[in-house]
């Protein structure tokens, strides 16, 4: 069976690698990540970062709906590390899930721990990446996942694929620009680069000569499979004079949605189709940027608003002229009623093949109030707004991070590590949404989780505020969700529920919360362990927006978390 084809010339390799390919008939993939520093060259300058197998991106995972991948994760970094198989919903195993000091002690230099995934219900395409301190900027890579075998795609078979990964590129060491604003208690530097598959592309100094290159036949359908992997940039991204069709998001397929460009936030991953129409004979163009812009909700913050671009080039059988590759205009960088309007476009397939099950009851109500916040400095002494530090909140709750794993102390019944009081609701309310809110919104740091009895329906109505600059896109580890409704403004508990889409929302494992509107998501608790619930924006989670989902044990065998494996890391 033949997965893709030149894959190995996508990605910007610091250290050219093996891809992983599986066979049609393997039910199990055993595969080795060393986590390594590699020296690497962006934008003139070379510094060590740290990558899987010498890889920058790493290596794609390769398997089939229903397959195990097991990976051992050696660990010859200077550095602790934890790795996330992010969409992978680990079904009864939250030991295997990667968050640092969530499930997991991290894994020390000079250690390894073996981590497996049944993929039961996933198919399409998700993505692994670090999930300590800001190490996923350099450690990160696809996972992709093939219809089980004797099934096939919801689409007519494209002629090939391809993996585009959106990221970002920081000159200084990522994990220092991290220490820097946390001892000062600032707003984190921004990137210096976009990049797609590691590389900046034409724009940038020093990076033309590396721009990803992707090469198609006039004629041919290509899937592309995207993932935005960058620490806080959301983007759009179109290819110059192309449709693009989505069939997919977070591992779940959509119906197809017909649209000129996409719109992706960090953590989501989407697999679109592309037809290859527009070299018609040797005098039309045969080159087109593959862009990708940010899109930040305020521009009046510091912020890389960078274009980074591939080129996407058909194949010839006569002498190219060597003319520049055409570009399509990106919205502004501020246009929100452009995402809005691609958000609100899309639906799941739901399918005879492909059913879903949105509840249409519901146990839990949850209303998350997501913001920016202040901690107080003694005599105003710290970088950040008024003297004070940034922080971020759920419900004006900024988590703090536990020295023993919130997973072996719920296990081990381990007491004082945290609380279950995480509040249903806002501690007071005010207009979330307008522009004069309080500049001054103090939280404090605690270690608050929500408890969830097996089997439990959940409605989570996320409230974005005008309290800082961008959406905040919050993934939630364990189980995929229905975006059922979203919207500008304040959430109004009276009228907007009666625009719920209950028939067909696409199911998502991670949502953009839009900074002056809001999100309802759904699921089913019925994946008993320990989940993060966080923000995809990394300076965000530094900042405490995230909390922790417990699913308590159901009452049959295999409704129960299964024990620890016998390698798990010592804190």
């Amino acid at each position: 069976m033949k997965f893709g084809t030149s894959l190995m010339t996508l990605f910007g390799f610091c250290m050219l690698g093996s891809i992983f390919f599986t066979t049609a008939w393997a039910e199990t993939h055993h595969h080795t990540f060393i986590v390594k520093e590699t020296p690497c060259t962006r934008l003139c300058h070379t510094k060590n970062i740290l990558t899987v197998n010498g890889q920058f991106p790493g290596p794609t995972i390769y398997a089939r709906k229903g397959d195990t991948v097991i990976v051992n994760v050696i660990n010859q970094g200077k550095k602790n590390i934890t790795l996330h198989w992010h969409g992978v919903d680990l079904l009864r195993n939250p030991w295997s899930d990667g968050p640092e000091q969530i499930t997991q002690c991290p894994i020390q230099p000079g250690a390894n721990f073996t981590q497996q995934m049944h993929l039961i219900y996933e198919e399409g395409t998700l993505w692994w990446h670090a999930h300590s301190d800001f190490d996923l900027a350099t450690v990160h890579g696809p996972l992709i996942i093939y219809p089980k075998q004797g099934t096939v795609y919801p689409f007519n078979k494209p002629h090939k694929e391809f993996t585009l990964i959106l990221g970002e590129w920081w000159n200084k060491d990522v994990n220092k620009v991290l220490e820097e604003a946390l001892q000062s208690g600032a707003e984190v530097q921004p990137s210096d680069a976009n990049t797609i598959n590691g590389q900046p592309g034409d724009f940038l100094p020093c990076s033309k000569n590396n721009t990803v290159k992707v090469h198609v036949e006039q004629g041919k359908t290509y899937l592309l499979r995207l993932i935005n992997a960058a620490l806080s940039n959301e983007f759009f991204f179109n290819i110059a004079n192309h449709h693009l069709t989505v069939v997919g998001t977070d591992g779940s397929y959509t119906k197809p949605y017909a649209t000129d460009l996409v719109f992706i936030s960090p953590g989501q991953t989407m697999d679109v189709l592309i037809k290859a129409n527009q070299h018609q004979n040797s005098s039309t163009p045969s080159r087109y940027y593959i862009a990708a812009r940010p899109y930040i909700g305020n521009i009046l913050v510091s912020y890389d608003a960078n274009i980074t671009t591939a080129i996407l080039e058909y194949e010839t059988n006569y002498t190219k002229i060597s003319a520049p590759p055409l570009l399509s205009p990106l919205p502004a960088i501020n246009d929100s009623d452009t995402v809005a309007i691609f958000s609100g476009g899309l639906r799941s397939l739901a399918d005879k093949n492909h059913p879903i099950d949105v509840p249409q009851t519901i146990n839990e109500h949850m209303y998350i109030v997501a913001s920016l916040n202040i901690i107080s400095c003694h005599n105003n002494s710290c970088k950040g707004p008024l003297g004070g530090r940034f922080a971020a909140s759920l419900n004006n709750v900024s988590f703090e991070t536990p020295q023993i794993s919130i997973l072996s102390a719920y296990y081990y019944s381990i007491p004082g590590v945290y609380t279950t009081d995480f509040p249903d609701n806002p501690s007071h309310y005010f207009n979330f949404t307008e522009d004069s809110n309080p500049t001054n919104y103090l939280t404090k740091k605690v270690t608050k989780v929500k408890m969830l009895n097996y089997n439990t329906t959940v409605e989570i109505v996320f409230q974005g505020t005008n309290i800082g600059p961008e959406n905040h896109p919050m993934h939630l580890h364990g189980q995929s969700f229905y975006v059922v409704g979203r919207g500008s403004g304040n959430f109004d508990k009276k009228k907007d529920p009666l625009t719920y889409n209950l028939v067909d929302p696409p199911k998502e494992n991670t949502v953009a919360v839009p900074k002056n509107g809001w999100a309802t998501i759904r699921f089913r608790a019925v994946n008993p362990g320990v989940w993060y619930m966080h923000c995809h924006v990394d300076r965000h989670v530094s900042w405490g927006m995230n909390t922790v989902f417990i699913t308590k044990n159901g009452k049959s065998a295999d409704a129960k978390m299964l024990p620890p494996p016998n390698d798990m890391p010592p804190c």
